[in-house]
């Protein structure tokens, strides 16, 4: 299986105003999304891509680095734990508890991607049922929020 490939990519601040106008155009574009080559030649990308593409741009617009990783790919305790912006030890912990499943190679634990944005995702779900409830029952008791 191997370590996952990793593409990140960051944006120089010199880039910002640039991948703004980027972010405008793809967002109010209602045509095929299209690359040209070297030779001229226009290239219509496939909606997945332009979808892809349009979150990238959003995100280095808004500062953020993005990381491309394959679904299927394979994470160490490591890339797990930054993934989901956590110390390696309570990662290991949340495998302890099997709250992430996670197979062994060796002596090593190894994670797959799909079940640490799975994680990921169920939190975030928790968290919005949390909030929404506390919502509720500050409305019920007449508090402003």
């Amino acid at each position: 299986m191997g370590t996952p490939r990793v593409d990140t990519v960051f944006a120089d601040a010199s880039e910002h105003d640039d991948l703004l106008a980027l972010v405008t155009c793809l967002d109010e574009c209602s045509e095929v999304v299209c690359v040209r080559d070297g030779a001229g030649h226009e290239i219509p990308l496939p909606p997945s891509v332009s979808g892809a593409l349009r979150a990238v741009v959003r995100e280095l617009a808004d500062g953020n680095s993005v990381t491309v990783l394959a679904s299927h790919a394979v994470l160490t305790t490591q890339q797990a734990a930054d993934l989901l912006g956590i110390s390696r030890p309570y990662l290991v912990r949340l495998l302890d508890a099997n709250a992430i499943p996670a197979s062994k190679v060796g002596t090593h634990r190894r994670v797959h991607l799909i079940d640490v944005l799975d994680y990921r995702r169920r939190r975030a779900e928790e968290r919005e049922s949390v909030l929404r409830r506390m919502a509720e029952k500050a409305a019920q008791s007449g508090l402003d929020y």
